[in-house]
């Protein structure tokens, strides 16, 4: 599916091609909490990164995040560059150069029409913060950490990922 994307004040415009374009996995760490700012948690949708087209880019900057191991208590940059728009301060897409053929728009900077997702996935519920409510419905499914299954998976599992349009 083809997406289009920006940021609020249209500084940075782009698209994606996306195989697996569901808004479904609400992701509650403090990271997604505090860079995307909605809700309590944010949704990433999965995209091809080599078919990033991009207009804008001299606006735009990088944050890695830094993550402590709740094992050792030691803290380290993490390796997922999480892209964002220096003017108005969007938060655009994460790319992660462990899976570097992968890009991660947020569904928030998506301006195409989405596709309703049947269910949804609340993660990284350890982290939520107390006053964010969780709104989970009867099919919903919930997750202190990350779920065993990919995007992709997810996609195919639900019948959806041969209903995109390429």
């Amino acid at each position: 599916m083809h997406l289009e994307g920006s940021c609020h004040c249209r500084a940075v415009t782009f698209s994606v091609e996306s195989a697996h374009p569901v808004p479904y996995m609400r992701c509650y760490c403090s990271v997604c909490r505090k860079t995307g700012g909605g809700g309590g948690y944010a949704i990433n949708l999965g995209a091809t990164h080599n078919s990033l087209s991009l207009q804008g880019k001299e606006n735009i900057r990088v944050y890695q995040a830094m993550i402590e191991d709740p094992q050792t208590g030691k803290t380290s940059k993490s390796p997922a560059e999480r892209s964002f728009c220096g003017l108005c301060g969007t938060a655009l897409w994460v790319w992660d150069s462990r899976w570097p053929e992968l890009l991660h728009p947020f569904a928030s900077a998506i301006d195409s029409d989405l596709p309703a997702a049947p269910s949804h996935n609340h993660i990284m519920l350890e982290f939520k913060a107390s006053w964010v409510p969780l709104e989970r419905a009867e099919n919903d499914a919930c997750f202190d950490a990350y779920p065993d299954e990919s995007l992709a998976d997810w996609h195919e599992r639900m019948g959806l990922a041969a209903q995109v349009d390429n």
